[in-house]
């Protein structure tokens, strides 16, 4: 089984795990009830998608 023939350098490792950071998600706040939401997404309190379109809020376990 082949294996690498030299070792990767830490700035080549360092380069190569800059863009594995985690972001922050992006929240807004729900027009409903004013909690953060993500966007698109149905909010975790009252259960809020779009006017007209609302439903069952589910709690996350904890």
């Amino acid at each position: 089984m082949p294996v690498p023939s030299f070792r990767q350098s830490p700035g080549r490792t360092r380069r190569r795990r800059a863009h594995d950071a985690i972001e922050r998600t992006h929240t807004v706040l729900c027009p409903n009830c004013g909690t953060a939401k993500r966007p698109h997404h149905a909010c975790r309190e009252c259960g809020y998608v779009r006017p007209g379109l609302q439903v069952k809020p589910t709690k996350p376990a904890s």
